[in-house]
């Protein structure tokens, strides 16, 4: 196997908690009957025994629109073009990711995103656009890309570690901005109301 190349998304394995998430989907279908009881245990017995993010989409398919699927296993670039996209919950962040933004924002949220591999490349074409990380603790974010009269702000108050994921912001950026939002920390947190008090 070879370890240089990105497994597929569709085959990135899936755990223990995204099995659940889906039998919990598949309890509110039969619960409002979008589902018989038989067809529910026929597709709970297929959740468990699946292995791949891949195999558990088919089973929510036919019962979520696409926006509201448990998992987003689709590869494909985000483009604001004079508005908004979002990408959200659970899914996988390829090695690679195209991001166009015109007169627009898109917002990536990491929190809960697989990550294909260690070092993710977030490429940007924006103008007057905006860009919005939204990342997990642990996780570090540089901006490479060329910037013309554009801002890049990282909410970062702590040290990262140096082994944690890396997403790297390439690609150029025409009056338009990155802006990384992290979690607070609960420290600064109660430091902040130590001050108020």
């Amino acid at each position: 196997m070879d370890s240089d190349r990105p497994v597929p998304v569709r085959d990135m394995r899936a755990s223990d908690a995204d099995r659940e998430r889906v039998a919990e989907l598949l309890h509110e279908a039969v619960t409002d009957g979008r589902l018989t009881l038989e067809e529910h245990s026929e597709r709970i017995e297929a959740v468990y025994r699946a292995r791949t993010l891949g195999e558990l989409t088919a089973f929510t398919r036919d019962l979520l629109p696409a926006e509201q699927q448990p998992f987003k296993v689709d590869a494909q670039s985000l483009v604001a073009l004079f508005g908004s996209q979002r990408r959200e919950g659970r899914w996988v962040v390829p090695a690679k990711l195209p991001v166009a933004a015109l007169f627009g924002t898109v917002e990536l949220d990491l929190r809960q995103a697989i990550l294909q591999r260690r070092h993710i490349t977030v490429d940007v074409s924006a103008l007057c656009g905006r860009l919005r990380l939204i990342v997990p603790d642990g996780v570090e974010v540089r901006v490479t890309g060329r910037a013309v009269l554009s801002t890049a702000r990282d909410g970062r108050r702590y040290d990262l570690p140096e082994e944690g994921p890396l997403v790297e912001v390439t690609g150029t950026l025409l009056l338009g901005s990155v802006k990384v939002v992290r979690p607070k920390r609960p420290w600064l947190t109660s430091l902040r109301r130590g001050r108020r008090s």
